[in-house]
C-alpha cells in the first residue's frame, strides 16, 4: 500500500474513534504511519481527506449490509418492498458498526467545509441512486436522473431525517414498519369519517 491508501485507512480509523471535528492531521499521521506533508500532497487538506474517508466508510457499510436481503422476493415497487426497505434502513441505525452518527457531525460542519461539500453532495446523489434501485427493485444502472431526482432524493431525505432523529432520541426513532405505514397513509389521504 502507498501513502495515499495508508492515509485513507488511518483517517477512517480516526473518524470511527474520534469523529470529524476532534481528528487532527497529527492523529491521522500517527494512525497511518505516513508523514504530515503527504496529507496535503495526496488530498489537499485534512478535511478533504476526512471527507473521502467518510465516503469510503459509507460505501463499505453499504457493502457489508445485504440491503436487498430483506426485500428479496417482494415485488418491485410494492408495499411489501417499501416496508422491507424501510426496516433495513431503520435497523441499520441500531447496528454496533453503524457509522451514521458521523453524518450528523458532517452535516453540522457543512458550512465550514465548502471545499468538500461538492464531493459529499455527489456521494449523497450516488446513495440516492442506490436507494432508488433498492426501493424499486431494479438494477442501479437502470436508475436514470429522473428516478434519482425523485425517488432517490426522497429516500435520502428520509434517511437523513431518520439518522437525525436517532441521534436525538434513539428510543423514539420509528421502526421501518412505522415509516412505511406513515408514508402509505400519507399517500392514501385521510380516512373517511368514522373510518381508520
Amino acid at each position: 500500500m502507498g501513502h495515499r491508501e495508508d492515509l485513507l485507512d488511518g483517517a477512517k480509523r480516526c473518524l470511527l474513534e474520534k469523529g470529524f471535528a476532534r481528528t487532527t492531521a497529527r492523529d491521522i499521521v500517527r494512525e497511518s504511519g505516513a508523514n504530515l506533508a503527504s496529507i496535503g500532497y495526496h488530498y489537499g487538506s485534512k478535511d478533504a481527506l476526512l471527507a473521502e474517508a467518510y465516503v469510503a466508510l459509507v460505501e463499505e457499510q453499504a457493502e457489508r449490509f445485504d440491503w436487498d436481503a430483506g426485500a428479496a422476493g417482494t415485488p418491485p415497487g410494492s408495499h411489501e418492498r417499501l416496508r422491507a426497505t424501510m426496516r433495513t434502513l431503520a435497523d441499520s441505525l441500531k447496528r454496533p458498526d453503524s457509522i451514521w452518527h458521523l453524518s450528523i457531525e458532517i452535516i453540522a460542519m457543512g458550512d465550514r467545509l465548502p471545499e468538500i461539500r461538492r464531493n459529499l453532495a455527489l456521494a449523497q446523489r450516488s446513495g440516492g441512486r442506490g436507494l432508488a434501485a433498492l426501493l424499486l427493485g431494479i438494477p442501479e444502472e437502470k436508475v436514470d436522473d429522473d428516478l434519482t431526482d425523485t425517488v432517490g432524493n426522497f429516500a435520502m431525505v428520509l434517511l437523513t431525517g431518520l439518522i437525525a432523529q436517532n441521534s436525538l432520541d434513539p428510543d423514539g426513532t420509528p421502526t421501518g414498519d412505522q415509516l412505511a405505514d406513515g408514508l402509505l397513509r400519507l399517500v392514501a389521504g385521510p380516512a373517511p369519517e368514522g373510518g381508520r
